[in-house]
């Protein structure tokens, strides 16, 4: 497994691919900026890998505790992350950079368990991104195991169900934010419920509801994908809930690709994840899922221009307006993206 920046991008090369579709339109619903010691990926990375072949008019910046204030009151501190990512928004769109737009919509975090009293946090990440701040991702992911690393929020075992958080919650609709769930599949029940308890208020399920594949998930996968598959076909029956397809080459998802002697082709991504695709676009529709590619973290498994590749013949039999639905438009619908093609 490369433990560097540079060992990274030399394990990475040894699979090169030219971009298939390359005039198809994408929007990039989510991925992360970041500056940690060894590990950087801010304007440069992402330009150098949505100007590697594929079509990307815009992206989506999704929460990661980047960049947070020093200073203030602990809840306020997460704004500091908008304040960050609306500077490197407002850098991409001088067109300096390139023709995609970074950062068109942001996503942040704001600690929805302080109940009422996180519509002020909310307020302040609106106040500094008004013109891109679509909505909140609080992650629940917990595992009693060991072996799972937990949500870096450090949530309980029972987030989405407890009454402080719903009552934060229920500030977002008002104020015209998304929420997005991210957890493990084990925990999907308890977004059912948010999503049946919260009918107005669009959710986003991030990277297939998290399909663990290690520690005691290891060797389980057929079991643990019936199990998913029924909880996907429930939560579809919530209007108010779209779905992100990508996210599934990370560690946890156990497929191992970033402990292999070179990174998988696309050809080798369909061919282990395709059936997680397919079965939910069979059952949310194109008009309420969207490609992601949640790097730079799934860039552990794979380089950004065989991951599209990989979408893009995941969704070779859909016509062409499922692939638009697919590609850009129901992500710059969700994110009320107006966009330049």
């Amino acid at each position: 497994m490369p433990n560097s920046e540079q060992e990274r991008d030399a394990w990475l090369a040894q699979v090169s691919e030219d971009a298939l579709e390359p005039e198809l339109p994408i929007v990039d619903p989510h991925h992360h900026l970041w500056d940690h010691p060894g590990s950087r990926y801010m304007l440069d990375e992402i330009v150098r890998d949505t100007a590697s072949g594929h079509r990307v008019l815009a992206t989506v910046f999704v929460e990661c505790m980047s960049m947070y204030r020093a200073e203030g009151p602990e809840p306020m501190l997460p704004v500091g992350e908008t304040e960050f990512v609306n500077g490197i928004a407002a850098q991409s769109a001088s067109g300096q950079y390139g023709p995609t737009r970074v950062a068109a919509g942001i996503v942040g975090f704001a600690d929805l368990a302080l109940g009422a009293a996180v519509e002020e946090v909310l307020q302040a990440h609106i106040a500094a991104a008004p013109a891109r701040f679509r909505g909140i991702r609080h992650a629940g992911g917990f595992d009693a195991s060991p072996a799972v690393r937990n949500s870096h929020t450090n949530p309980p075992a029972d987030l989405y169900e407890s009454p402080r958080f719903r009552e934060g919650f229920a500030r977002l609709r008002g104020l015209g934010l998304s929420f997005e769930a991210w957890q493990f599949h084990p925990q999907m029940p308890a977004v059912i419920d948010l999503a049946r308890a919260f009918p107005d208020t669009t959710i986003v399920l991030d990277h297939f509801g998290g399909p663990l594949g290690i520690g005691p998930y290891e060797g389980r996968r057929a079991e643990i994908f019936g199990e998913w598959k029924k909880n996907i076909a429930e939560l579809a029956r919530c209007p108010n809930v779209v779905a992100k397809l990508g996210g599934i080459n990370m560690p946890v998802n156990g497929f191992g690709w970033h402990h292999r002697p070179s990174p998988p082709t696309s050809d080798q991504l369909v061919a282990a994840t395709r059936d997680y695709y397919l079965h939910t676009i069979d059952r949310f529709g194109p008009r309420r899922c969207m490609f992601e590619s949640n790097f730079p973290v799934d860039r552990v498994s794979c380089s950004y221009v065989v991951l599209w590749n990989a979408f893009k013949k995941i969704a070779a039999g859909f016509t062409r307006d499922e692939k638009n639905q697919l590609f850009q438009r129901t992500a710059s619908e969700v994110y009320r993206l107006t966009l330049t093609s």
